[in-house]
């Protein structure tokens, strides 16, 4: 059953009617690094069913692009190449909801392929790809709430979702979530907004950016460093530059969807999470808190 049917009723759940729901479910929402992943280890620990997107993205939507690239990299080395076209090999990936990798790799970073870097042209038609695939996969999160109580007798439900779910410009996506669980936004706290760029400057990872936002960003760098080319880019390099850039432009996207479908807590409130129970305290203190500003309001 849908936790609400109108976004009405959603705006005036109360912590009671949360508490009295018997197959709680979670949308976590928030950059990667502010402790989703954490966070959803450890309700699954405690009974809950883990729907990882990430995971979903690598095995059902881009399984078949990541092994072909992973592919397309031994045909390079020619005692490869030649098991691969003979069949005596056989490749696969080691994918699972602990180790999310081979979908990172995928995405890559732009610039320089002397470096490990993509062409602008490649690089932009996998994050489309990319796109498509975290739409779709999070789509399917009503169908695996469906699951995971008929199926495998999970009563509570947490999606794991990627930290780009606010760039993607799908406004029945977030009705779709919004109709079958609880979106709770974590906002990290301004000392913690200066641990993830931190470690984003220590150690760069592919990132997922709206089209619009990379070619006005990528303008500005080339510009910048007096490069005529993306080719030119140090591709670590570039992801150093523009982490913070994305990460403050994605909080006021992040705090639209909290204000008109969910709820938020910060970082430093969920460091005090270290059991289910403390989580549900949490979550219960959150929608208090916007039940009481809306009948303010």
């Amino acid at each position: 059953m849908r936790l609400m049917e109108t976004r009405s009723r959603f705006v005036k759940l109360s912590a009671e009617q949360f508490r009295a729901w018997n197959h709680k479910s979670i949308t976590l929402l928030g950059m990667s690094g502010v402790g989703k992943t954490r966070l959803a280890y450890l309700l699954r620990k405690q009974g809950w069913f883990h729907y990882s997107g990430d995971y979903r993205i690598g095995t059902r939507y881009l399984g078949e692009p990541i092994l072909d690239n992973i592919k397309l990299e031994l045909m390079r080395i020619p005692l490869l190449r030649d098991l691969l076209r003979s069949d005596s090999i056989h490749i696969s990936n080691n994918l699972s909801v602990d180790n999310l990798a081979p979908v990172s790799t995928f995405l890559g970073k732009l610039g320089n392929p002397e470096r490990g870097g993509l062409s602008l042209k490649e690089f932009k038609r996998r994050q489309r790809l990319h796109r498509t695939a975290e739409i779709a996969a999070m789509r399917d999160v009503p169908e695996f709430i469906f699951k995971a109580r008929a199926i495998y007798g999970y009563d509570k439900f947490v999606n794991d979702a990627g930290g780009s779910l606010c760039e993607l410009d799908d406004p029945e996506l977030l009705e779709i979530l919004a109709g079958h669980s609880v979106i709770l936004y974590i906002r990290a706290t301004h000392k913690d907004e200066q641990e993830l760029i931190r470690r984003a400057r220590l150690d760069p990872k592919p990132l997922y950016y709206r089209e619009p936002f990379l070619d006005e960003q990528l303008a500005i760098y080339l510009e910048e460093r007096k490069l005529p080319y993306a080719a030119m880019i140090d591709p670590d390099e570039f992801v150093r530059w523009i982490f913070p850039r994305l990460f403050y432009s994605r909080i006021p996207r992040y705090e639209q969807i909290a204000a008109q479908y969910g709820y938020s807590v910060t970082t430093e409130e969920l460091t005090a999470v270290n059991d289910e129970a403390d989580f549900l305290g949490l979550l219960d203190a959150a929608i208090a808190r916007r039940f009481y500003q809306n009948v303010a309001v």
